[in-house]
């Protein structure tokens, strides 16, 4: 971790326009909730559907997107991540901290909201809030490493992204079970179905597998990041 770093990209992150595209879908979601409750549809089965078709499989790749490809594609895109790379800093520290903030924006954005709207409807009944909140936490630890790994790989991040998460994700993931277990979102769920006995809430990948899936992804997301990052010092040397 470096601390400067850290504190440019949270500056930037943070700034007006990209703060209003973090808050707008949180928002969206705690509304939601709220109405719910207030209506009095806040039974067990409407929370576990909240959470996990707007919680889990919208609100936080979206998300992590947001923050994944953020926190270092805009400086490989206008150039400003050469200057970070003539600092006598290890790439892997460059990566690990750009990871770690988007990371951090990931759970405050993303999986915190969750939690609130699940609080909201209906607390911790059959712990289903606590382990949406954990899946969600775990999902978006690899969500942002995958897509930082796209923003330094390709310039079209964000496309690739939406792609992987609205399309495979979502929309073969409704047809093809091979495409629905070979999904981030599905590894989560299956973490979180293991913590909760909430009857909505099932998983199509074993609990091990999954885990073992997870941090496979995290740690190859991680290294390709760092990998490409030396390419581009490389490069730019040339």
């Amino acid at each position: 971790m470096n601390a400067t770093i850290a504190m440019i990209t949270f500056r930037a992150m943070l700034g007006r326009k990209r703060a209003l595209l973090l808050l707008a879908l949180p928002l969206l979601l705690l509304v939601l909730a709220i109405g719910l409750k207030a209506t009095g549809n806040d039974d067990l089965d409407i929370s576990a559907t909240v959470q996990q078709q707007f919680g889990l499989a919208t609100l936080l790749p979206l998300l992590a997107l947001i923050a994944g490809t953020g926190v270092i594609g805009p400086e490989i895109d206008d150039g400003q991540i050469m200057y970070v790379l003539t600092k006598p800093i290890p790439r892997e520290v460059i990566v690990l901290t750009k990871l770690a903030v988007a990371i951090v924006l990931t759970t405050a954005f993303a999986v915190v909201p969750t939690l609130l709207a699940g609080l909201i409807l209906t607390g911790t009944t059959a712990q289903l809030t606590p382990a949406f909140a954990l899946g969600a936490l775990v999902g978006g630890i690899a969500y942002s490493a995958v897509f930082v790994a796209l923003a330094v790989a390709s310039r079209n991040a964000v496309t690739i992204g939406l792609l992987y998460a609205l399309v495979w994700e979502t929309l073969l993931g409704s047809f093809a079970p091979g495409a629905k277990s070979a999904s981030i979102q599905q590894w989560s769920l299956s973490v979180i179905d293991a913590l909760t006995g909430a009857s909505p809430v099932k998983s199509t990948v074993d609990l091990p597998l999954a885990i073992a899936l997870l941090v496979v992804v995290t740690l190859a997301g991680t290294f390709l990041a760092a990998f490409r990052l030396r390419t581009l010092a490389v490069a730019s040397a040339d």
